[in-house]
């Protein structure tokens, strides 16, 4: 008769070897960031010998990120693999050229830090700032810094794009969180900005900082109605400022045209930047099926 085994041992051999699973997989994890440091490395070499250049690429990161999400399977939460996907993109582009986030905490400090650290993660230097002013005052100042604020800019905001309008101003590059879900933990919508990008940049959804004579209610539907949408609004001087999305690839008088249409006098617009199309991952379930 061959030798009696217990029941327990076939599981614990199971289980030693599902842990010198895991241990392989996180040295391969380990090994893969440090090589993918390495070709930062290079990266970096050659746009040294090119003349520089801004590591920011929000079109690039838009689309990574959303093919991560496309492709994920399995029990492991969403959460977890785009947090991880954020700070590796960010600590990464760090290491390429050093940044700080200026960040605007005038409607409250957690919210925003959340925000901040889930997308920018510790390595980054993250500064507070009490109004969205403050924070595109920094970033100008900067040679290289981001901020961040709320979509209406926090309640000391005012008509914040107007101050986006100079040619050499701060300008939008980016809308976060790049894929959105009703159960984000740092779903707060929040504005990017940075002195202007050279290349790198997404087109997909246009901002215009529009000043015209007074409010009409035909405004809403015939903006709507080219897909355009108006997402911010502030007395200016005599008149009034709109803050208005449009697609990228309606011509760059279209919005203007469409006001005038609803009865607008002495339209203006200047465009103040442009971001990523937003990507709703709410319809997608988290076990990947």
């Amino acid at each position: 008769m061959g030798e009696a085994t217990t029941d327990s041992e076939p599981p614990k051999l199971a289980l030693a070897d599902l842990r010198t699973e895991i241990d392989r997989i996180d040295s391969a994890m380990h090994e893969l960031l440090m090589e993918r440091g390495r070709i930062i490395d290079r990266l970096i070499e050659i746009k040294a010998r090119q003349g520089g250049g801004s590591a920011f690429r929000p079109a690039r990161e838009a689309s990574m990120m959303r093919a991560i999400v496309e492709r994920h399977r399995g029990h492991l939460p969403l959460d977890t693999v785009e947090g991880i996907w954020r700070i590796i993109i960010s600590t990464f582009t760090y290491l390429q050229a050093p940044y700080g986030v200026h960040v605007d905490v005038s409607r409250g400090d957690a919210a925003m830090r959340d925000s901040a650290r889930f997308h920018f993660g510790f390595t980054v230097p993250c500064v507070p700032h009490l109004s969205a002013a403050d924070v595109i005052a920094a970033v100008a100042e900067s040679t290289g810094d981001l901020g961040m604020f709320a979509l209406d800019g926090g309640p000391r905001a005012s008509a914040w794009w107007s101050r986006l309008t100079p040619r050499d101003a701060p300008k939008v590059i980016a809308r976060l969180p790049f894929v959105e879900r009703g159960d984000h933990p740092a779903g707060m919508p929040v504005f990017v900005i940075s002195r202007p990008l050279a290349d790198g940049g997404a087109r997909d959804v246009v901002l215009e900082a529009i000043t015209l004579d007074r409010w009409r209610p035909d405004y809403p539907h015939g903006l709507r109605a080219i897909g355009a949408e108006i997402i911010g609004s502030a007395a200016e001087g005599m008149g009034l400022g709109l803050l208005v999305s449009r697609p990228g690839g309606l011509a760059s008088d279209t919005v203007s045209a469409t006001l005038r249409d609803a009865g607008a006098a002495d339209v203006r617009s200047i465009e103040i930047g442009a971001h990523a199309a937003r990507f709703d991952a709410s319809a997608l379930r988290s076990d990947g099926a």
